[in-house]
């Protein structure tokens, strides 16, 4: 069996105060779940260029400081996908403006953990955003 084809994509979780963006996704993978806005990285991009893109066609948003967080195996097999990704998180700092869902996103908004825990989220998200934000007391169920 050959082996699956690695695609790089980045997300990028956006600061605000005791916030942090998400967007909820339209398209696989991860349709309908909660995640950071983020997508492919294009061919001459380096990876805080593709986030700071990504962010901008999904949110309308810019930020300042990104900073790798982690890097994250996505099996592409499980959404029938015929290939893998290997996303880089990124974390940023707000920089101003109100978040408009559009390209792939269905919304686009800000939640603090509380709200987060009951939320559906993608694959690692709440634990990047107790990273980036500190547990204060929230445990996610």
């Amino acid at each position: 069996m050959e082996p699956r084809k690695i695609i790089p994509a980045v997300s990028v979780a956006v600061v605000r105060g005791d916030s942090v963006l998400l967007v909820k996704r339209a398209r696989p993978p991860s349709q309908g779940f909660y995640a950071y806005p983020g997508g492919k990285v294009e061919p001459g991009e380096t990876l805080a260029e593709a986030a700071a893109r990504e962010l901008k066609e999904e949110t309308g948003l810019e930020a300042s400081d990104y900073r790798p967080l982690r890097d994250i195996h996505i099996d592409g097999s499980g959404e029938n996908h015929a290939v893998d990704y290997l996303l880089t998180v990124f974390g940023a700092v707000y920089a101003g403006g109100e978040p408009v869902a559009s390209d792939d996103a269905e919304t686009a908004a800000f939640y603090p953990l509380a709200e987060m825990a009951a939320m559906p989220l993608a694959g690692d998200v709440f634990s990047v955003a107790e990273d980036l934000l500190g547990n204060h007391g929230n445990a996610r169920p």
